[in-house]
């Protein structure tokens, strides 16, 4: 069978499908990955075929662009990027495809899949990894600044939702996405967003049911196969000079910003001086170093990639921003989080490791060195952080994600 995966955003949105392709392609099928050319890397690095939609320059553009961790400039730029790219992995996707002998599968964002789905009869599958692309007048998903809406009635939700829609999503993204729809002679849609998200023969959620309950109002059959937990291989050892720090003194608290952005000079500089007021070492994840300062501290370091995977677990606490990769590998290292959410799905992940029990939020105007030492300090201490680490590094370890999903996926039959 082939396979197609189409997966849009930064590495970690790319990521999970990399493992995907990787189990798919142990099961004898051929899957090709279509995304950025940036990650062409990870999917040869893989043994996986390969099709670019888009160039490391355009991905370098965004990531580089001061506005794209902006609550709302940023979902400008996405939406650019979104719909600017659509018609080119159309492209790609009717290219690959082999009638009677194809599965398409896109990540939220990729929506040319669905098109593909619409106009050769393919069946699809959507794969969303993190609960807020589920909208719920029950369960709402953390909002930004609002939060779940847990105080609002049903209604409210409602008409926060339709309002977000009609004020601020629909203009930016549905509007150019039906243009494209009418030349491929589809009909036109409303509130992509709403209900249009989950358009698919399969609708599957990467992450467990413990993190976000199915609502009555989901989709109907949804299906939660876990964290993915995906990471380069899930085996690939410290860099020696990684090794060599870690070894030098007691456990550092470990920072990132993510790789979605290129302008957090002010985070790590606070980052900084909360481990001095704290009398702790620390590490700096950034792929940019133009974001530290030119000279570090003697007890600082910098890395520009580390597998979380085998350096979570040797951390005294993790600083990071949310992303929903990020935040499953911290649940299975057992690790306390302080989480600074600062755009998308961020607020949303971070609520929920807050309720269950493991981190703290520092939102980006409050992350200043006193608090950020003052909330570490807090998690680093607490016994009661720890047990619930330890509990949820352990639900986390169970999951099967990845063979879950594949099976899920191959239960579609192709139309022959």
């Amino acid at each position: 069978m082939k396979i197609l995966i189409c997966a849009s955003g930064s590495h970690g949105d790319v990521l999970p499908f990399i493992g995907l392709g990787k189990e798919l392609r142990r099961r004898g099928h051929v899957p090709v990955i279509i995304a950025n050319g940036a990650f062409e890397h990870l999917a040869r690095e893989a043994g996986l075929a390969f099709s670019a939609n888009g160039t490391a320059s355009d991905l370098a553009s965004y990531l580089n662009d001061p506005d794209a961790t902006d609550p709302v400039k940023g979902m400008a730029l996405v939406a650019r990027g979104v719909t600017s790219g659509i018609s080119a992995s159309y492209q790609v996707l009717c290219r690959e495809f082999e009638p009677g002998n194809t599965i398409v599968v896109g990540s939220s964002l990729a929506w040319a899949t669905r098109l593909l789905s619409e106009t050769h009869k393919v069946p699809c599958a959507v794969v969303h990894l993190a609960p807020s692309w589920f909208r719920s007048n029950h369960s709402a998903p953390s909002i930004g600044l609002l939060g779940h809406l847990e105080w609002a009635p049903r209604f409210v939700k409602r008409w926060v939702f339709a309002a977000v829609d009609k004020r601020f999503l629909d203009p930016l993204f549905t509007v150019p996405f039906n243009r494209i729809r009418v030349d491929l002679g589809l009909p036109p849609i409303e509130r992509v967003y709403h209900q249009w998200i989950h358009q698919a023969d399969l609708v599957l959620g990467l992450f467990p049911d413990w993190l976000a309950p199915p609502q009555p109002d989901w989709p109907a059959g949804v299906v939660l196969t876990g964290f993915p937990l995906y990471d380069h291989g899930n085996d690939a050892p410290l860099p020696p000079e990684v090794e060599a720090f870690l070894a030098a003194g007691d456990a550092p608290v470990a920072f990132t910003a993510g790789t979605a952005n290129a302008s957090s000079h002010a985070f790590f500089a606070a980052s900084i001086e909360a481990c001095q007021r704290l009398g702790r070492r620390g590490i700096l994840i950034t792929q940019n170093a133009r974001q530290l300062p030119n000279l570090l501290p003697a007890h600082m370091a910098h890395f520009s990639y580390v597998p979380f995977k085998a350096l979570l677990p040797r951390l005294a606490a993790f600083v990071h921003h949310g992303g929903i990769g990020t935040t499953s590998q911290a649940l299975l290292a057992g690790v306390p989080q302080l989480i600074r959410p600062m755009g998308y799905d961020q607020f949303d992940n971070a609520s929920r490791a807050v309720r269950l029990g493991v981190a703290q939020q520092l939102l980006p105007r409050r992350y200043r060195p006193q608090a950020v030492a003052r909330r570490l300090r807090q998690l680093i201490g607490s016994s009661l952080v720890h047990e619930r680490c330890r509990q949820m590094a352990a639900r986390t370890a169970e999951s099967q994600s990845i063979i879950a999903t594949c099976d899920a996926i191959l239960g579609l039959q192709p139309q022959r």
